[in-house]
């Protein structure tokens, strides 16, 4: 659970994850050496400075309890201290030392002093951040000195944690930049292999670091053969269609002479739905390349596909639109297609259809749905693989087709970087086509 928590803290994208990485490394450093000098060194040479003090603070109490306060005074002054008038502050009584929060110093100079000199009577490092102000007991009056605060501690001890920081902040912001740089051809190369994905072929160089620049050669060298392979199979798709097309074409004219044949009006069936096979199949091979991304109107779009279902005398359509909907970069045809295919199965298999389209941020969805049979969830996954065939699970007698209505809009998702789900309908009791494509 607690890494769980963790994980989930931590940044996703590259960025913030290589930022993490070289953020981390150099606060830690900074603080293992702040506190390996602070107590290594700061400790050791502020210990060394204030034991050297003390051995003139104990001759200077020795005068002062044997030769009086003048003489102890006389001594002082030769040891660079200063004899001054201070009555004893009011803080004294409560704690016998006063420091700053942030003088970390200051607490080994107290310890050292009172374990040297036990005639102290209060030390006073915040009165003053260059000045120690200490009072020494005397058999009449206390004697107040004022010591330089270079003789018992290092002199602006601050200056190496500003460098530090200085220095930290320096390096992070010359690594920011310099890691921008480098993860700006991954974000390019990312945003080229969104775009093909959503059928759109975006300009891209490989640039950046070799192992980037081997992913992007990589990356145009699978997009070239995608294209390739896509092209040769519209090609061949086409050609067999175009070769076809034309014995057919005879076929119809020489049964178009044969009307009062009893077998003409039989084999006229047959070659019709054999060209609407061949119409079928190219649908197919076409459905990854129709055309080009362009701005499209998605209320005018869905219309236009309710309208060309009904046109087609299998029933009425109704439409679930929103008030409005934003212009989005798709190929009109290829989505055109897809719903009509949509609708057809829909209206094919059922009595009534509903084509609705929700907007989202970063997708738009169209769902049509159905009074039909529906198709179990079990044979979901099957029925969108081409030249699938399910009609136990729907209406045999009004079922027709080779099986690629579903497989070609699943396609066309695919081709717009979205999807196609199937479901239940729960209010028409049917099947549900949940159509996602990429904004």
């Amino acid at each position: 659970m607690g890494w769980d928590l963790i994980k989930q803290a931590l940044p996703r994208g590259l960025y913030g994850r290589a930022a993490l990485i070289l953020i981390v490394p150099i606060v830690t450093l900074q603080l293992v050496v702040s506190v390996g000098f602070l107590q290594r060194h700061f400790e050791g040479v502020t210990g060394q400075l204030t034991s050297a003090l003390g051995h003139d603070l104990r001759l200077v109490g020795d005068t002062l309890s044997e030769a009086g306060p003048q003489a102890a005074a006389d001594i002082a002054g030769r040891l660079d201290m200063g004899v001054i008038a201070r009555e004893a502050p009011d803080w004294v009584g409560e704690t016998q030392a006063r420091r700053r929060w942030y003088d970390y110093s200051g607490r080994e100079v107290i310890a050292t002093l009172n374990a040297m000199e036990p005639d102290i009577g209060w030390i006073d490092l915040a009165a003053n951040d260059r000045r120690v102000f200490l009072s020494l007991e005397g058999p009449d009056a206390p004697l107040v000195l004022e010591i330089d605060r270079r003789r018992v501690s290092a002199s602006n001890p601050h200056q190496l944690f500003v460098l530090m920081i200085f220095t930290g902040i320096l390096m992070t912001a010359v690594a920011y930049l310099f890691l921008r740089n480098q993860l700006r051809p991954i974000r390019r190369l990312a945003r080229a292999a969104e775009a093909f994905g959503k059928g759109r072929m975006e300009p891209y160089k490989p640039a950046g670091a070799l192992e980037v620049r081997a992913a992007g050669r990589a990356f145009l060298d699978m997009r070239a053969r995608i294209e390739r392979a896509i092209e040769q199979r519209t090609m061949m798709l086409s050609g067999v269609s175009h070769d076809l097309r034309t014995p057919l074409t005879r076929m119809k004219l020489a049964l178009s002479m044969l009307e009062d044949a009893p077998e003409a009006a039989d084999l006229m069936r047959d070659v019709t739905e054999m060209e609407a096979l061949l119409t079928t199949f190219l649908d197919f091979a076409r459905s990854d390349a129709l055309d080009d991304p362009e701005p499209v109107d998605l209320l005018a779009l869905a219309r236009e596909a309710g309208g060309d279902a009904a046109r087609l005398g299998r029933g009425e359509v109704a439409l679930v639109l929103p008030g409005k909907a934003p212009v989005v970069a798709l190929r009109p045809q290829a989505v055109r297609r897809a719903l009509g295919n949509l609708l057809s199965n829909a209206l094919r298999y059922g009595t009534q259809a509903r084509l609705s389209l929700a907007i989202m941020d970063r997708s738009v969805r169209f769902t049509i749905e159905d009074d039909g049979p529906g198709i179990a969830p079990e044979d979901r996954a099957e029925a969108v693989r081409p030249f699938a065939r399910l009609d136990q699970a729907r209406n045999q007698d009004r079922g027709s087709g080779v099986g690629l209505g579903l497989a070609i809009a699943n396609d066309i998702a695919r081709g717009h970087g979205g999807t196609m789900r199937l479901s239940d309908s729960e209010d028409l009791g049917g099947l549900r086509v949940d159509l996602v494509l990429a904004r």
